[in-house]
């Protein structure tokens, strides 16, 4: 893969450890593709969905694929990227694997994502966890460094509420489906990337990442 746009700015084999992206929906599709094309090529990918046509909209897909294990299409689409990249497919999704290196957390619902982090707060393998929550026009992306106890704990506490809670919150159409954008989610996903490109390059993790696609709002922390 040529990557003399990036080359420069973030060299690929900077980054020692694995990266687990653990969903591979609206998120996690388009974190697996900003990763790749930075020329990342070690990573797992973890979801038991599979791709239906309302998922066209927002997520890194095509028609081609619907009906397609959601891991598989991702697979195939960051081949297309790289042809040189090294996946591993879980197509049963995350059920308490092993984790070490970097770790998204791109999946639905609180709970696992909190269970995720309950089951590996004392796991030295791991180096960060990244965590993103969307709804329509707004979303927020979280960050932990895993060497800092504290930054684990602010990180766990972020998610003491219900998925029950959540949803109260989260617009829905008049069908109750579940609205969301592609420009949300890009804006989301570029953030949290870039926070993860420079923690790799030695930088500080911004723990907190608010933003508002529509109103053009950021706030970082």
């Amino acid at each position: 893969m040529d990557l003399s746009k990036s080359y420069d700015f973030f060299k690929p084999e900077m980054l020692t450890a694995r990266v687990h992206i653990i969903g591979c929906g609206s998120v996690g599709s388009t974190v697996a593709e900003n990763l790749a094309r930075f020329g990342v090529t070690d990573m797992v990918l973890y979801d038991f969905d599979v791709v239906e046509p309302k998922n066209i909209a927002n997520q890194m897909f095509t028609q081609e694929d619907v009906g397609r294990l959601k891991v598989e299409a991702v697979a195939d689409n960051l081949r297309k990227i790289n042809p040189d990249i090294t996946l591993k497919l879980v197509p049963e999704g995350w059920n308490s694997n092993r984790l070490a290196g970097y770790v998204f957390l791109c999946c639905d619902g609180i709970e696992l994502r909190r269970r995720i982090v309950e089951e590996n707060k004392d796991n030295n393998y791991i180096r960060a966890m990244f965590d993103f929550r969307t709804r329509l026009t707004d979303a927020q992306h979280y960050a932990a460094n895993w060497s800092d106890k504290a930054s684990i704990e602010n990180f766990y506490n972020s998610m003491d509420f219900s998925h029950e809670e959540a949803l109260k919150e989260t617009p829905v159409s008049a069908c109750r489906v579940t609205l969301s954008v592609a420009p949300t989610i890009r804006i989301i996903v570029a953030y949290g990337v870039a926070n993860f490109v420079n923690f790799v390059k030695g930088g500080v993790l911004k723990k907190l990442i608010l933003v508002d696609a529509f109103n053009f709002t950021c706030d970082a922390f």
